[in-house]
């Protein structure tokens, strides 16, 4: 069967022979300037050699990447309707995009860019080499890892963070965001969310600066998209602007784009840009498009070729004849061609752990201290004259309130949002009193959806805010966790530390709420948060720490862009004692700033909370206040315990844990988690592989959801179980 270089290579040459051009739609009204139409064949041109000459390196072991973008060159008119200043998130078929962008800025080589991405070279200049992605800082353009729509989130809240006036870093206050992705995407969960969202903010008459642009080739991977499906979808989002055009149109293309770009921009308003597209050389190099579709179907593709579209345009016109194009195609492939011939046998790799895993562990310790202990301007007014260090002993809530209001102060760019976090204050009242303080533009309501208000931090911390926003509850964060995994926490690996997105989570979780809620507001699964890598997990037990800890998190996300999450016990929020009624023992004072320094609590610290030479009781969260009381009735026995709160769950503070423990034989971790996939199992196992010399047990909650009302006491590890295994620590060995 004839290849698509041959058609479009037999069509040209037969053009210039003398056989009539196709119509082209639009040629005789077409206004586009001469220079903007060789722009663009440029674009596509260079994306189409592109494509070939990964599979070139691919047969020679030297390229890992064949998606490619032939059938959809035509995308290069949206980046030719758009500023190179616009932020853009990319498809992975939107190399013609990624070419036109390069054409833009002066002294960029999109050429090279892609040959060095898909070789993994370290040259790349968006991942160095850990990932085939279209992306540049210099060219505005934000990677992304797999585009299966899970950055259509990250680009709604760039928009939002540039409609709402929002520290704008880098990024021109009058920018348009454009995102572009598949046909068979927007079906995914992600997609439809960020558009409903984008609906939402229309709806609400908030500015929203977003360009979507669907690329529509009809088919995923081998499953077709069911015919007028992906345009009603489209087209019927409420308050967002539709527009259908079509990439054997480049007349329509170019003024139809330009006209979308501009109308975004002027109204601040989303927009839609159904672009369709065909794909050619099925879905990579590996895909055997002939087991899925007909012979007559692939070569009835051809006659809607994007670059023959254009060539037949430019020839109409009289700017370049077929023969000048067929000229420019064959000079194309030679300087493309070329260039990856030069990297054969030549590419220089990541070659070391440490070099792969350099964006992920490069850490600013000094800058993270002093940021960690800064105390912000104008704390009285704030605190009504009545700082909360002059307050008396508070609780855990009411201490993580007041460290909320210090951290407005100390970072000015930092915002506060969630579901119900503004106007009530939060569902347990840790955030009252911040919207008043600090006004709705840093403190604000966000519709009923986990992957949006992750969405929202993602995109406003590329502009330069400090996120923090609230998941409800634990278990809600689950249908959002990729927005952590796959876009958060790896976009400082797949950039190579070239883009951030500092921000800390605050999640109300783990369980012990009696009498309410079931599993969903009773959640104590922590394994895929420790499985992320790079982020990290603080997890407060007491109103003395928890200031500092969140402090802590706050300085990582400023100074090393770290993704935190900072997990909030329900059940210990309003706890006042521990051992007895009225002994106020779960209470403690708020430390002044001048205090901060000494109470810091740095990534990879543990804190002791009791001494004691028996036993060592390792535990975090609510297995805190368990560990002390049974502590205090082993006491009694002569078997004086050791508690030591974890304080990070992930990075797990190994030498701080293994210096915690040192002097003692006999170490138990208390772990409210399940058996299965819970903390112990990694603390346990660190102890090992640290050399700890002695005897090593665990007590776990069971492998079970959280049931409702009296029956969570059959499965979640109680004080008594507790009592129990250290009694039984205490006697091995």
């Amino acid at each position: 069967m004839e290849s698509i270089d041959d058609h479009l290579v037999r069509r040209l040459t037969e053009w210039s022979e003398g056989e009539p051009l196709p119509e082209t739609p639009g040629a005789a009204a077409s206004g586009a300037d001469p220079g903007l139409l060789l722009a663009y064949l440029d674009a596509q041109l260079q994306s189409r050699h592109l494509d070939f000459a990964l599979r070139w390196l691919q047969s020679r072991q030297e390229g890992f990447y064949t998606i490619g973008s032939s059938g959809h060159e035509s995308n290069a008119a949206v980046a030719l309707a758009l500023r190179p200043t616009d932020p853009a998130l990319l498809h992975y078929r939107s190399g013609g995009f990624y070419a036109a962008r390069a054409g833009q800025v002066p002294g960029s080589s999109p050429v090279a860019d892609v040959l060095h991405s898909a070789t993994a070279s370290r040259r790349d200049p968006i991942s160095g080499g850990r990932h085939k992605v279209f992306g540049h800082r210099g060219l505005n353009i934000v990677p992304q890892t797999s585009t299966i729509s899970s950055h259509l989130p990250r680009a709604l809240g760039m928009a939002f963070a540039l409609g709402r006036g929002l520290p704008t870093g880098d990024v021109p206050a009058d920018s348009v965001v454009v995102c572009s992705f598949g046909d068979a995407s927007a079906n995914h969960s992600t997609a439809a969310g960020a558009m409903n969202a984008a609906g939402y903010c229309a709806h609400q008459g908030l500015p929203l600066p977003l360009l979507l642009v669907c690329e529509d080739n009809g088919i995923g991977i081998s499953v077709r998209s069911p015919r007028g499906w992906t345009r009603r979808a489209l087209s019927s989002l409420p308050g967002v602007e539709y527009t259908a055009v079509d990439g054997t149109d480049p007349a329509g293309l170019l003024a139809g784009a330009a006209e979308v770009a501009a109308g975004v921009r002027e109204s601040r308003r989303p927009a839609v840009l159904h672009l369709r597209t065909v794909r050619f050389m099925g879905h990579a190099g590996s895909d055997a498009e002939a087991a899925y579709r007909t012979r007559g179907e692939i070569l009835a593709d051809y006659d809607r070729d994007p670059i023959l579209a254009t060539a037949a345009l430019l020839a109409r016109r009289g700017v370049l004849s077929p023969a000048e194009t067929l000229a420019r195609y064959e000079a194309t492939r030679e300087q493309v061609m070329g260039q990856a011939r030069e990297l054969v046998g030549r590419v220089r790799r990541l070659d070391s752990p440490q070099a792969v895993v350099a964006p992920l562990t490069e850490r600013r310790l000094p800058e993270v201290s002093a940021a960690a202990t800064r105390p912000g301007a104008g704390r009285a007014p704030v605190f009504g004259g009545r700082p909360p260090e002059a307050r008396g002993p508070l609780t855990l809530a009411q201490s993580v309130n007041a460290a909320l209001h210090d951290a407005m102060l100390t970072w000015p760019q930092a915002l506060v949002f969630g579901e119900d976090v503004a106007r009530k204050g939060g569902v347990y009242g840790v955030t009252r009193g911040l919207r008043k303080a600090f006004g709705a533009t840093r403190v604000f309501d966000t519709l009923l959806d986990e992957q949006t208000i992750l969405g929202i931090a993602l995109g406003s911390a590329l502009t330069g805010a400090l996120p923090i926003p609230e998941i409800q509850y634990l278990a809600y964060l689950h249908n959002a966790e990729d927005q952590l995994r796959g876009e958060a926490a790896s976009l400082r690996f797949f950039s190579a530390g070239r883009y951030q997105n500092g921000m800390v989570v605050r999640i109300a979780g783990l369980a012990y709420q009696k009498g309410f809620g079931g599993h969903f507001h009773n959640d104590n699964s922590v394994a895929v948060l420790r499985d992320i890598p790079g982020l990290a997990l603080a997890v407060a037990s007491h109103p003395a720490s928890a200031p500092a800890l969140l402090r802590q998190c706050l300085a990582l996300a400023e100074q090393e862009g770290r993704v935190c999450v900072f997990l909030e016990p329900i059940a210990l929020y309003h706890r006042r004692d521990l051992h007895d009624e009225g002994d106020g023992g779960w209470l403690a004072p708020y430390a002044a700033p001048p205090d901060w320094a000494a109470g810091q609590a740095p990534l990879g610290r543990v804190r002791t909370v009791r001494d004691g030479a028996d036993l060592a009781m390792v535990t975090f969260g609510n297995g805190v206040p368990m560990s002390l009381r049974a502590a205090r009735v082993l006491a009694r026995d002569g078997i004086e315990v050791r508690v030591v709160d974890l304080q990070w769950l992930s990075p797990l503070p190994v030498e701080s844990l293994l210096a915690a423990v040192s002097g003692v034989s006999r170490v138990l971790v208390v772990d409210e988690t399940r058996a299965g996939g819970g903390v112990s199992e990694a603390v346990v196992a660190a102890l090992v592989d640290g050399g700890f010399p002695g005897a090593l047990s665990r007590v776990n909650s069971l492998d079970s959801f959280v049931p409702l009302g009296p029956a969570t006491a059959q499965v979640l590890l109680g004080e008594e179980d507790v009592l129990s295994a250290a009694r039984k620590a205490a006697r091995t060995g």
